[in-house]
Formats: structure tokens, C-alpha cells, sequence
């Protein structure tokens, strides 16, 4: 069976062809990781369908079931691990075509899943004076339903945590793979099911969300004299529950002053850097935190009147800017686990230095304060860039692999079985996204390393801290 057969049997359809375009259409940032760009640079779909309503999609599933083509759906590509890459080529489903909110009231929203955040965002701001809780750092670019199946945390889970934490996503409207394909609502715990599965067991056309208020944000950039005092700081504000506030970023020394270009006026040769997002009837909440801990402001901006948000120069967007600058740099996701977070930052900047440029976010984690780290690598060889994941998961300081496309090898580091019992369902013939899932392949799979940490599966699995221990 062919690709060429599923476009002949519909053509009302829209297609791409255009090998070029279709190439475009196949790749995300997954570039970051050197790794990966060894390993998928080559990867491309035959063709690209582009969908514009629900009735579509199920036309389009039906007959790539039908002919057995292999389909990878997408959204924007704004993700950085080779979650909407087609591995084994067959057809790109591009879902930003599905771009209507679908109804908005107080507190909820409703939307298909190709709405950008940022259209999103205008939308329940002027309906209802709401927004969302959290987004990723491509807010101005990604869309709602690629950040459910391949984001996890952004800006906002400083106060809301991760798309995981129970009530952070409300519905899922999902269509199953199938000859005769299912529209399934997901709820509650089901929502697991499909949140974070990289398109491998269903295909997301609608979310419903919960709203947080809507408030005049303030970016604020502040230097300390070095990255522990800053990181303090970030903790302190994100521990302080009566301040209204959405991000706390940290970078090291020379970060800001070497990468990010807009910001190099505004900072200090030698200081680090706490970036924050602060509701603006709290700003002068800032100014007694800040003296407790020697910091001192830099830069003040209101967010949507700035050219470039602070939240561009946070989470994924800081290797981003620093990729700008030098194309040999890639990067960690790791998590410094409470109550020895700041000893363990002290002892990988320390350990590593100027290879490893610290870079910080903190994040509500189960209701607890917690501090990952989206540390800069300065890569030489693959072989080194395992041994520096080694030296830090030796310490106790887990690493999320973003140089692995798979869902086990990334932020899962083990089988889910209940996404795993769900593809069995809801894609019984293998054809969604093949290759992203390795329970699929091999049900017995476990990770090579000894510790196993994840971030996510069932609600009864054991936490980081059991696992640590």
C-alpha cells in the first residue's frame, strides 16, 4: 500500500507534496541535541495532509488504516525532541488547521487543537479576563494541542505545576486510529491517557482548559553576585504564596551578558541573572526580597509591551538564544531534588564550570517548590555529553534526556502502561507515529542506568524522592 493510494482515495483533501515543503513540514527543533541531529536529520514524510475540521482527520485516519500508511500528527513543531517527526516516513498530519475556539466561559476554555497559545490567550483575556495557567516559551508560536501531546511545564508552573498535576487539563477530545475511527472524551484521570503520549495512541482535536486571572504582567530582570543568591531569590518568590507572579528563571554569570543580545545593555560584567514574571500590584513586593538576598534590579518592561518577553530568555528559549550565538552549544533537563537542590547546584557548577553554564527554573512539583535544571552544555563528543548525564545522575540529580526521541528514554524513563494498554485500543495497528513509543516494540523495555526517575505514569507510581532514596 502507498501514500499515493490515500491521497487518490481523497481528494478533497488538502495536500502537500513539494518534497521541499513537505521536509519543512517533517522537522521540528530537534536540532538542539546533537545527538538527535545525527540521528533524524535525514527523516522526512512523503506527504503532508492538512486537515480542516474533525470530519477530515476521521477520513484521513480511516484510510491510512485502510492502505496501513504510517501517520504522524503534528502542530506547530515548535518541540525540541523529534516528537512530531516521521520516523518512518508515510504521512505528516498537520492539525493547525483546526484553529476555533470552540466556547469560553469564566474560569474554562474550550478549543481545537491547532488555536495558537497566544491567539488563545488574546481570546479568553477579551471574553473573560482569564488566561492560561502556564505555557511554554514558544507561547508566540506553538499550539494548544502540540503543547498537551509534547510539552509538560512552562512559564506559570511556578504557581500550577505540570500539565500532569491533576486539574490542569479538564478535556480531551481524541480520534482513535482505526478502520472505523472513535471520537473519545477523555476525563479525569483518563486524560493521562493521551497527555504527553507524543500523538502515538490518539489524535487530539480539542482541549478544554482552566483558566487562572488574567493579570498585568511585568518582566523583571534582576543581577546578583552569584547564581546561588539568585537562585535563592527565585525560590523565596515562588515560595511566597500572597505574590501573584508566573516565572523565576536563573542563569549564571556570563550567560545574559554573552547570549542574550537584547538584555547585554542592562547587565553587570560577572552577575547572574534572575528572570521574573510578577503581577503588577506586587511590584514593590520585589524590592525587600531582593535586598535579602543582594539582588539588584536591572530591567522592568510590562510583558505584552515588550518586543521580546523575558519569557523568550527562559525554559527552552534560553538554549535557543544561546544557539544564536554558537551552533555547538546544546543542553540538559534535569531536576535538583528538594531539600539538597542548592547543594547539588553548588556541586555541578563547581564539577563542571564553564562546560555546563547553570540555568535554573523553578516550578511548583506536587504542590512543593522544586528547581529544574536547563543547563547549557557546551557539546564536544557524545561519548562526553554521556558522561557528563552519568556524573549528574551519580549525584542525585536526575537528567530528562532531551537527546532521546522516545517517550521512555525522555522525562518517562519507564514503561506507561496505561498509555502503552491504551495504543493497544486505540491504535491497534501501530500506524500512529511509529518508533516514539518503545513499549510497543518491546513491552519488556527498561532504561540502562540503574535509578530510574520520571516525572510521569500512574498516580500511585513512586515519586522522585522514594525513588532516590
Amino acid at each position: 500500500m502507498t501514500v499515493q493510494a490515500v491521497i487518490d482515495s481523497l481528494p478533497g483533501i488538502q495536500w502537500i507534496t513539494d518534497p521541499a515543503l513537505v521536509r519543512q513540514k517533517s522537522r521540528d527543533f530537534f536540532w538542539y541535541s546533537p545527538v538527535l541531529k545525527r540521528q533524524l536529520n535525514g527523516v522526512t514524510a512523503e506527504a503532508v495532509a492538512c486537515p480542516r475540521d474533525e470530519a477530515e482527520v476521521i477520513a484521513i485516519l480511516s484510510a491510512c488504516v485502510k492502505h496501513q500508511v504510517p501517520l504522524t500528527p503534528r502542530g506547530a513543531g515548535t518541540g525540541n525532541y523529534g516528537q512530531a517527526m516521521p520516523l518512518k516516513g508515510g504521512i505528516v498530519l498537520d492539525l493547525m488547521g483546526l484553529d476555533r475556539v470552540v466556547w469560553t466561559k469564566p474560569g474554562v476554555v474550550r478549543a481545537q487543537a491547532g488555536v495558537k497559545l497566544i491567539d488563545l490567550d488574546a481570546h479568553t483575556r477579551r471574553e473573560v479576563r482569564g488566561e492560561l495557567r502556564f505555557h511554554p516559551s514558544t507561547k508566540r508560536t506553538a499550539s494548544i494541542g502540540g503543547f498537551i501531546a509534547g510539552g509538560s511545564s512552562g512559564i506559570g508552573s511556578c504557581t500550577y505545576g505540570k500539565l500532569r498535576e491533576f486539574g490542569n487539563i479538564l478535556g480531551l477530545r481524541v480520534i482513535t486510529m482505526e478502520a472505523e475511527p472513535r471520537v473519545l472524551e477523555l476525563r479525569g484521570t483518563d486524560i493521562d491517557k493521551a497527555n504527553h503520549a507524543y500523538g502515538t495512541n490518539g489524535i487530539i482535536t480539542e482541549v478544554e482548559m482552566p483558566l487562572a486571572p488574567a493579570w498585568d504582567w511585568v518582566d523583571v530582570l534582576a543581577g546578583f553576585p552569584d547564581t546561588i543568591s539568585a537562585a535563592r531569590f527565585a525560590e523565596a518568590l515562588i515560595a511566597s504564596d500572597g505574590i501573584a507572579k508566573k516565572m523565576a528563571g536563573v542563569v549564571a554569570p556570563g550567560v545574559a551578558q554573552t547570549y542574550f543580545k537584547m538584555l547585554q545593555p542592562y547587565v553587570p560584567a560577572g552577575a547572574a541573572c534572575s528572570l521574573v514574571m510578577v503581577a503588577e500590584p506586587f511590584l514593590e513586593l520585589l524590592k525587600p526580597l531582593l535586598e535579602r538576598f543582594g539582588g539588584t534590579e536591572l530591567y522592568r518592561c510590562e510583558t505584552e509591551k515588550a518586543e521580546t518577553p523575558l519569557y523568550e530568555f527562559t525554559w527552552n528559549h534560553t538554549t535557543l538564544q544561546a544557539l544564536k550565538v554558537d551552533r555547538s552549544l546544546t543542553y540538559l533537563q534535569t531536576l535538583y531534588p528538594a531539600p539538597n537542590h542548592f547543594a547539588l547546584i553548588e556541586k555541578m557548577e563547581k564539577t563542571f564550570g564553564d562546560e555546563v553554564p547553570i540555568h535554573l527554573e523553578f516550578v511548583r512539583l506536587g504542590g512543593v517548590v522544586s528547581c529544574f535544571g536547563l543547563q547549557l552544555v557546551r557539546y564536544t563528543t557524545e561519548e562526553r555529553l554521556a558522561e557528563i548525564i552519568d556524573i549528574h545522575e551519580d549525584a542525585g540529580c536526575p537528567v530528562f534526556n532531551p537527546h532521546a526521541f522516545t517517550l521512555e528514554e525522555g522525562g518517562m524513563k519507564r514503561i506507561d502502561s496505561e498509555q502503552l494498554d491504551f495504543k493497544r485500543v486505540a491504535d491497534p495497528h501501530g500506524l500512529l507515529n511509529p518508533g516514539k513509543m518503545l513499549a510497543w516494540d518491546d513491552p519488556d523495555w527498561t532504561p540502562d542506568r540503574k535509578r530510574s526517575f520520571y516525572l510521569y505514569g500512574q498516580a500511585d507510581a513512586p515519586e522522585v524522592e522514594e525513588v532516590l532514596e
